[in-house]
């Protein structure tokens, strides 16, 4: 799995469509083959990124987290 975070942006996962996951204890599954999850704070649907950051101005450093399956 790969955890990227994009300049000035969100942190994202590459996922395929469809794949299911559980938040606060609900069933959902993703409509899109990423998800983006909020880093700036300022999303009105945490933890998801709704691009609230292009608005406040959001700064931060890109990068990338890979995880490989034990």
């Amino acid at each position: 799995m790969k955890l990227r975070f994009r300049q000035d942006g969100p942190y994202v996962l590459d996922l395929p469509e469809g794949t299911p996951f559980r938040l606060n204890g609900e069933e959902r599954r993703l409509e899109r083959a990423k998800l983006a999850l909020c880093r700036c704070g300022h999303s009105r649907n945490k933890p998801f990124c709704d691009g609230s950051h292009k608005e406040v101005g959001f700064q931060a450093e890109k990068g990338e987290l890979e995880m490989e399956k034990p």
